[in-house]
C-alpha cells in the first residue's frame, strides 16, 4: 500500500515569533513616548539623536554609513562577504566601481547585465 503523503502543516508567523516590521512612523512614536529607546543603529533613531543634539549630523552620516556591510562588503553577482582585499577583483561599470570575489563572479554579472 503506498503511503499517503499528507499536507505540510503551516503555521501562522505569530506562532512562530515571527512580528510584523514596525512602520517609520510606529518605531518614531515609540521613542517619544519613552516606550524604545533612541538608538543610532535605525534611521529613525539618529534622527532623533540629532534632533536632541545628542550625536552631531555628521556622527548620523558616519553610522548610516557603517550601519550595512558597506559598497566593497559583497560580491556584486553571488553576495559572498568580500574578506581580503588583494582577493578582490574590482571594476568599473557605467561609472561605478563593482566589487567580485572572483573573475568569474565578474564575467556572470557582465554576461547578465
Amino acid at each position: 500500500m503506498a503511503e499517503e503523503e499528507r499536507p505540510e502543516k503551516e503555521y501562522p508567523a505569530e506562532e512562530q515569533g515571527i512580528e510584523p516590521e514596525e512602520t517609520e512612523e510606529e518605531k518614531r512614536l515609540d521613542m517619544e513616548e519613552g516606550e524604545k529607546e533612541e538608538e543610532v543603529y535605525s534611521e529613525e533613531g539618529r534622527e532623533a539623536l540629532v534632533e536632541d543634539d545628542e550625536i552631531e549630523p555628521w556622527e548620523e552620516g558616519f553610522m548610516e554609513g557603517a550601519e550595512g556591510p558597506g559598497q566593497q562588503g559583497k560580491c556584486r553577482e553571488c553576495g559572498a562577504a568580500l574578506l581580503k582585499k588583494e582577493d578582490t577583483v574590482e571594476k568599473e561599470i557605467d561609472g561605478e566601481v563593482c566589487f567580485f570575489c572572483s573573475n568569474k563572479c565578474l564575467e556572470k554579472y557582465e554576461q547578465e547585465h
